[in-house]
């Protein structure tokens, strides 16, 4: 049952991407991407419980459940951000990624069918991945403004000032606000992560907490470039997409 409310939670975001794009395209603005990501958030939460209870703790064993509560977090972040900041089109750039996420974690090979029950849990060890993965939620719609502030700069640059995705997109303003706001988010949720990953107990195989504790150092350092001598917003919207994208290899050393 667990791998049916993944894939709703799938099928959900990939209907509430396509409708927004529809309505983009014909220049109109439509609350209806949010209500279906909504919708996919509960499938969502279903899923965890369910996966969790299988699991008898926080499920984040193997990529599959990985990258299932990073499609999570993500929508957590999106719900939380878009609606607040009028950025409704934020939810046409995140169902993509959401549904790429859920996706991959349920193709063969990578989805785990039948779960082993963890029989101990250490407080520290759930809190450095609970924490690591919530971070990369923000961290992965900072990177979402970002191309969105990449592509309405590349449409100012052309002059397509009439098209539906122009006009449907927010104030360059905002989506810099959200974009550091969600990037700060990140890194403090990552710090706690990171910090709980040393404090737990360890048997060889510290790789990805290396990995990990080096992409707080580049997010931290683009954070602290930007309050001493301050970034363009283009380049702070490159350096978040790209830091994203290659802090993923932390995945591949779990």
């Amino acid at each position: 049952m667990d791998r049916w409310f993944l894939i709703a939670a799938t099928a959900l975001a990939a209907v509430g991407g396509i409708t927004g794009m529809l309505t983009v395209h014909q220049g109109t603005r439509s609350r209806w991407t949010v209500i279906w990501m909504v919708a996919a958030f509960a499938a969502q939460l279903a899923f965890l419980y369910v996966r969790g209870q299988m699991r008898g703790a926080c499920p984040l064993v193997g990529i599959g459940e990985i990258l299932a509560f990073l499609a999570w977090s993500l929508t957590l972040f999106y719900l939380a951000v878009g609606p607040t900041y009028r950025l409704s089109l934020l939810g046409v750039f995140t169902a993509p990624l959401v549904v790429i996420f859920q996706i991959v974690a349920l193709l063969p090979g990578v989805w785990i069918v039948e779960p082993e029950r963890i029989p101990a849990t250490n407080p520290w060890r759930e809190t450095h991945a609970a924490m690591s993965v919530l971070s990369y939620g923000a961290l992965a719609l900072a990177a979402v403004a970002g191309v969105m502030f990449l592509v309405l700069d590349r449409q100012l640059k052309d002059h397509h000032l009439q098209s539906g995705l122009f006009r449907n997109l927010p104030p360059v303003r905002e989506l810099l606000k959200s974009m550091v706001r969600l990037l700060w988010i990140g890194v403090v949720l990552l710090s706690i992560g990171v910090v709980a990953g040393f404090m737990m107990p360890r048997q060889g195989g510290g790789a990805h907490l290396v990995a990990a504790s080096g992409v707080w150092i580049g997010y931290a350092l683009l954070l602290g470039v930007r309050q001493v001598r301050g970034l363009t917003g283009r380049r702070l919207a490159v350096v978040a997409v790209l830091l994203f994208v290659g802090s993923l290899s932390v995945f591949a050393l779990v």
